[in-house]
């Protein structure tokens, strides 16, 4: 009996290249193929033996030299470099205690750099906390719980709503929303599903790809892992980031050219008074004596220590404000500082979805009553959970429909909402809607309550409806950088059985109306912004968001006044045009950028 066996081979192994991951846009049967895996999964064995050629599916930090070595760095500071040539010098004048007091200024004061700069290095190493323990994955047929680390190429993996995705992967069956406001900026959930890749789109708005240190918010798919630890986009990051030059600060290149000056005046004057002693009879060896005492008297002893501390204070300052620094001589160049570059999502903006404007059929975007009963019914259709210390857990959309609905005077918990519900119809990346069947509000019956995108929820509203007018709005909101879902309902007479079938569920219903969302600037930044232009600083806006949104979001806390340019950073611009766009003297938000634009 004959038969075919499909043998894997690693990538960048074979002789094909040095890549050292899969294509995922490739079609999926040949994905398949080279990932030399299917439905069932890959067997125990066949992952073990995986696992030794890819290794652990780890993000790794970039390795620290030893302590000698670094001490050592600290140690041949140009100022300390001058210190231990005084040091030396005093010796040899017989002015020991001197000599032993310089030494101890140098090595205390290396000492004290050294742990203040490597304490901060370990506050900033954090891209390893992106990803989870465990996963969900088949293997020999059947989903296991595996540890997250233990993931390989080829293996399919189970993804539900609250899960951190543990590798890259290509979604298979299902759909899910994903949080990438890590990799992307973009404060709206990402719909991923099993779909064809888009010709020519950037990986990370491939609708069908999902990213390792990524959230599901909502859904349920089974995708198939094509990355893994340093070959995940998560990785490659972390390998950008290690591989910037450590370039001189300001800071460190005066200190050098005053190290060099100090060095040249005292060994100047020490010459002058040596060949003027010489010169006037006096005996030679004092001559020199006197020479090298003046020559160490010369070199500021304390300036060293001085430069430290005041730096470590700065250090200090800026961690009771939430700021990280890596160099304590970075502290300084804040007062060089002429451009400020800053991303939008969790810097500009809060990132957390607020509700912003709603819109109804009757009423038009006139704020009244009405708007509790659009916002408590559009809270009801939410599967956000609420946890042991009281905040909500889940897809940050959903979490604002439900804070929202405090803050207009009609709470919904979400175990009252649960306990209430006869069925759901889970959210679906391909319908963009979710439903579900409430008995809230209605004793004798029960509800349908369709929520999702506006042209989605429009196609199923019962004849003469007002389509085109909700298609407005919605265009309207979206123009203003808002995320907009609509809300519609369908009453279920008493005693009637809830439908058991979704397309049945989502038909023949009443629109409510709209609610837009929107991810408010902090309320600090205006401020901020303001004091930076009375500085001179221009502060340009580089995010991974579309440009209609971070530019709403630039103009609202004062960037760009009178003039804000928006550039999409997905198209490559040359030098020369980049130059002349930083040249106009207007403030930029450089839209769609990458992690490799940012850095």
């Amino acid at each position: 009996m004959n038969s075919h066996v499909t043998r894997y081979t690693a990538p960048g192994r074979s002789g094909t290249g040095p890549h050292s991951a899969f294509d995922p846009r490739e079609p999926l049967p040949r994905l398949r193929h080279e990932l030399a895996t299917g439905p069932e999964g890959l067997s125990a064995r066949e992952a073990a033996r995986r696992f030794a050629v890819h290794g652990p599916n780890e993000v790794r930090g970039r390795q620290h030299s030893s302590f000698v070595r670094e001490l050592t760095g600290q140690l041949v500071h140009p100022l300390a470099l001058l210190l231990w040539a005084a040091a030396a010098l005093a010796f040899v004048a017989d002015l020991a205690v001197l000599g032993w007091a310089i030494l101890a200024v140098v090595t205390v004061n290396a000492t004290f750099a050294l742990l203040q700069e490597r304490q901060a290095e370990r506050a900033v190493e954090t891209l390893a906390r992106y990803l989870p323990e465990r996963a969900l994955a088949v293997r020999d047929g059947r989903p296991v719980t595996v540890e997250a680390r233990d993931l390989v190429p080829g293996d399919v993996i189970v993804l539900e709503e609250g899960d951190k995705v543990p590798a890259d992967a290509r979604v298979i069956e299902g759909g899910v929303e994903v949080d990438l406001s890590m990799l992307t900026g973009e404060s709206v959930p990402a719909e991923r599903m099993a779909t064809e890749a888009v010709l020519g789109a950037p990986l990370s708005e491939e609708p069908n790809l999902v990213f390792s240190g990524t959230t599901c918010v909502e859904g349920q798919a089974t995708a198939i892992v094509f990355a893994t630890g340093a070959g995940t986009e998560l990785g490659r990051i972390a390998a950008l980031s290690q591989r910037t030059r450590r370039e001189s600060s300001p800071l460190e290149q005066q200190v050098k050219k005053v190290a060099w000056l100090i060095a040249g005046v005292a060994t100047g004057m020490g010459a002058a008074f040596l060949a003027v002693g010489v010169a006037v009879g006096l005996p030679v060896t004092d001559s020199l004596m006197f020479a090298i005492g003046l020559l160490v008297a010369n070199v500021p002893e304390g300036l060293l220590p001085i430069i430290t501390l005041s730096l470590a204070v700065g250090v200090r300052a800026l961690a009771r404000r939430g700021a990280l620094v890596k160099r304590l001589s970075a502290v300084e160049t804040l007062g060089s500082t002429s451009v400020i570059c800053t991303d939008k999502t969790g810097m500009l903006t809060r990132n957390r979805m607020t509700l912003r404007a709603f819109w109804t059929a009757a009423h038009g975007e006139e704020g009244g009553p009405w708007e509790r009963e659009l916002v408590r019914t559009a809270a009801l259709c939410t599967t956000v959970t609420r946890e042991a210390d009281g905040e909500l857990h889940g897809d940050p959309t959903e979490a604002a429909l439900l804070l929202g609905a405090m803050d207009h005077h009609t709470p919904v918990e979400p175990d009252t909402r649960d306990a209430r519900r006869r069925a759901h119809f889970r959210f679906d990346p391909r319908l963009r809607l979710m439903s579900v069947v409430q008995t809230e509000d209605t004793p004798h019956g029960a509800r349908i309550i369709v929520k999702g995108a506006p042209e989605a929820v429009v196609d199923r509203l019962h004849p003469g409806s007002p389509t085109e007018e909700a298609r407005a709005a919605a265009r309207r909101f979206a123009e203003q950088g808002m995320r907009v879902l609509a809300v519609a309902v369908r009453e279920i007479t008493p005693g009637a059985e809830a439908p058991t079938d979704r397309r049945d569920a989502e038909s023949g219903l009443t629109l409510l109306g709209l609610v837009a969302l929107y991810d408010p600037p902090r309320p600090e930044v205006k401020a901020a912004v303001g004091r930076c232009h009375e500085a001179g600083i221009k502060v340009h806006v580089v995010t991974g968001d579309n440009g209609a949104t971070a530019a709403a979001v630039a103009r609202e806390v004062g960037i760009g006044v009178p003039e804000l340019k928006v550039v999409d950073a997905s198209e490559s611009l040359g030098d020369d045009e980049l130059d002349r766009v930083l040249n106009d003297g207007c403030e930029v938000v450089f839209a769609r950028s990458s992690p490799e634009t940012k850095l």
